[in-house]
């Protein structure tokens, strides 16, 4: 069997075949991301991204395969959830852009429609880290080009393809010592894997089992914090550039053509946090540099400048410095005309979600760690909020790519505030000043980040072994920003535990924010308990009303 060519109908089925491969397998992923905590995560994410794409792809069922390419695009676009969800939409944002004008593509175009995916998935990470689902896509996208030079069967590039796939997801614990050192292989790459295993298998006629393929052993099940670290690379700026630039070019005939690897690649000489979105008439820029004169000076080399933000933000840092939290208003009517401001926050928990409205959120998103929320979902409420600037609290690490994707993809200026914890977000609405123009809440709610300690207490769900510790299936952890610190199998002796080590001489408040596992006993015990031991700190207590986590702490 051999394949010349391959049209939209067949590349649809191909995808369909490749979401179905991963949903059947999908807590087999989870299970690799070994971090004891009743969540779903990688396999969950990549499971319902992939799902939304070929959702999208049945109702687009076509012979043009350029069109049935923009389908999957669109659909893995909205439905991207996780970081792992959102890569994955960007490998074939890539792949379907370097087709969406062909009918049929050949064994060269389909290999390259990968490394173009590539290209752009590179582009979508800040700091890309190797040994990662993106390094599986790139070895596999080399590979492909390598053997469509060969040859002109589709089989055979797809199956070179898998092979240099799975050779590369085997190599991943050679370039992060972190995965040599616990003995696993990335969970997002074997995702992938997993997709073009359902690829191959529609081209060749095959079937694939309905069954997991393999099952981690328990070796797999360790060191669970660092993995997702892995997963969830996301470093905050510095200030070692001044100025924070931001300004939109519009493209002008006689003009330099636009390029946009050639355009960003130039612009990072003139500083750092580098960030270029385009489309076929304007170029959005952000970046932090000391130039931001010489940033604009290249950008009117393809056209005019518009929508010109220069900032300060070292003079920004040193006024905000020492300014007291200016809360909100609480409990706001739905707005009848379109506000200056507007904040979205995701919240796991009824409790956590009136607090978050109580304190200023106009738009809460039902979500969290054990259910992530899509790009869309965040679109869709950056609309309800119907405002001029809107700030979203991710208040999970693994929600901020969603949030910057749902940024980008949204007519309205969306800022996205980092916050990877619940007290995170509430420090950082706290922050927000509404008299302060839009960068300059950026950078105080920003900055209000590192100025909250988050601690959690959950239960394991399986056996594991993390930096010494020992976890039996239903310890309670004490999780200290977001590292395991501790584990016992007493909850209120864990909680005590965690706050005890965390609690220190400059600590004024802690916020006790307990769950739907903790009782009015268990609550009360433990305030007296903060009450004795910690005399000159002030406690306040709310009920969340979260599931799986019974104590959240938030210590200031």
């Amino acid at each position: 069997m051999s394949m010349k060519s391959l049209d939209g109908k067949r590349f649809a089925e191909m995808i369909i075949k490749g979401a179905n491969h991963l949903s059947a397998n999908a807590a087999m992923v989870d299970s690799l991301n070994v971090f004891p905590v009743p969540d779903g995560d990688t396999g969950t994410n990549m499971n319902l991204s992939m799902t939304s794409g070929a959702k999208e792809v049945k109702q687009n069922v076509q012979d043009h395969i350029g069109k049935v390419g923009s389908a999957l695009a669109k659909g893995l676009l909205m439905g991207a959830r996780g970081n792992s969800g959102v890569i994955l939409s960007q490998l074939f944002r890539g792949f379907s852009k370097a087709i969406e004008s062909k009918s049929t593509i050949n064994s060269l175009e389909f290999a390259s429609a990968f490394e173009a995916g590539v290209e752009t998935a590179y582009k979508a990470v800040m700091k890309p880290v190797e040994g990662t689902i993106l390094t599986v896509a790139k070895d596999a996208a080399k590979k492909a080009v390598e053997s469509s030079k060969t040859t002109d069967d589709l089989i055979v590039v797809m199956e070179d393809l898998l092979k240099e796939a799975h050779a590369s997801l085997d190599r991943t614990p050679d370039l992060l010592p972190v995965l040599k050192e616990v003995g696993v292989v990335d969970s997002g790459g074997k995702g992938l894997v997993l997709v073009y295993e359902g690829f191959l298998a529609e081209m060749k006629g095959e079937d694939l089992p309905d069954q997991p393929t393999s099952l981690p052993s328990m070796d797999d099940l360790v060191n669970a914090e660092h993995h997702r670290v892995v997963q969830g690379h996301i470093n905050t700026e510095d200030i070692e550039f001044g100025y924070c630039t931001e300004f939109m070019v519009k493209f002008e005939e006689g003009k330099q053509p636009f390029n946009e690897e050639k355009f960003r690649q130039d612009l990072s000489q003139f500083g750092d946090s580098l960030l270029v979105i385009s489309d076929e008439d304007v170029v959005k820029i952000h970046i932090h540099s000391e130039q931001p004169g010489e940033c604009m000076n290249y950008g009117q080399k393809y056209g005019s400048l518009i929508k010109i933000k220069i900032e300060n933000m070292r003079e920004q840092h040193s006024n905000i410095v020492g300014e007291t939290h200016t809360p909100l208003a609480t409990e706001k009517k739905a707005p009848t005309k379109r506000e200056e401001f507007g904040i979205v926050s995701v919240a796991m928990g009824e409790g956590i979600s009136d607090l978050f409205k109580s304190i200023g959120a106009k738009s809460v998103i039902e979500g969290g760690q054990t259910m992530n929320p899509s790009t869309e979902d965040i679109v869709k409420a950056i609309k309800d909020v119907n405002a001029k600037n809107i700030f979203i609290l991710p208040n999970n690490k693994n929600i901020i790519m969603a949030a910057q994707q749902a940024a980008e993809v949204s007519d309205e200026n969306v800022i996205v505030i980092p916050s990877k914890t619940v007290p995170q977000g509430m420090t950082a609405i706290l922050a927000f000043n509404p008299s302060l123009g839009a960068e300059q809440n950026e950078a105080t709610m920003t900055d209000a980040l590192g100025q909250v300690k988050t601690g959690q207490i959950t239960f394991a769900v399986r056996d594991t072994s993390i930096d010494g510790l020992e976890i039996e299936t239903g310890d309670f952890m004490g999780i200290a920003e977001g590292k395991i610190k501790l584990k016992n199998k007493v909850k209120l002796d864990a909680a005590k535990q965690l706050l005890s080590d965390m609690v220190d001489e400059d600590s004024e408040i802690l916020t006790i924010i307990y769950g739907e596992d903790a009782s009015e006993d268990d609550v009360e015990e433990l305030v007296s308990y903060c009450e004795d031991t910690f005399s000159d700190i002030e406690v306040e207590v709310h009920n969340g009303k979260q599931p799986l986590y019974p104590f959240i702490f938030s210590i200031e």
